[in-house]
């Protein structure tokens, strides 16, 4: 019997392989509880282009008194500033990597964010 952060696992290694059959960069997405983390990497997967997460020092003074790095707000400042790491990398078109989390709440925000501020995918 697998276990609940098994199965996100097993869904985000499906979408992974077919991401590296296609060769494209990926937008990966990690949450936890307190933070957001997006990560655009290589289309061999060996090089992180650019990165953002919610725990950086800007993205928490944007946020302001908004609470903190664990809800759809601090996720999309975070899509917006990845999205302007990766355009200032060369990165305009990528494939978005949810890592097995639903498309829902904080990493629909984060896709939706990074959308409007440029990146294609």
């Amino acid at each position: 019997m697998l276990d609940k952060k098994q199965q996100r696992q097993r869904r985000a290694r499906q979408t992974r392989i077919r991401i590296a059959q296609q060769g494209a960069v990926r937008l990966t997405v990690h949450r936890t509880n307190l933070n957001i983390y997006a990560t655009v990497i290589s289309g061999c997967g060996t090089k992180v282009l650019a990165s953002a997460s919610s725990a950086e020092k800007e993205v928490r003074e944007a946020l302001g008194g908004q609470g903190k790095g664990g809800n759809a707000a601090a996720a999309s400042v975070v899509g917006k500033r990845i999205a302007e790491k990766a355009r200032a990398a060369g990165v305009e078109k990528v494939a978005f990597d949810r890592a097995g989390y639903a498309y829902h709440g904080r990493v629909k925000a984060l896709a939706e964010a990074a959308r409007e501020a440029g990146l294609q995918f």
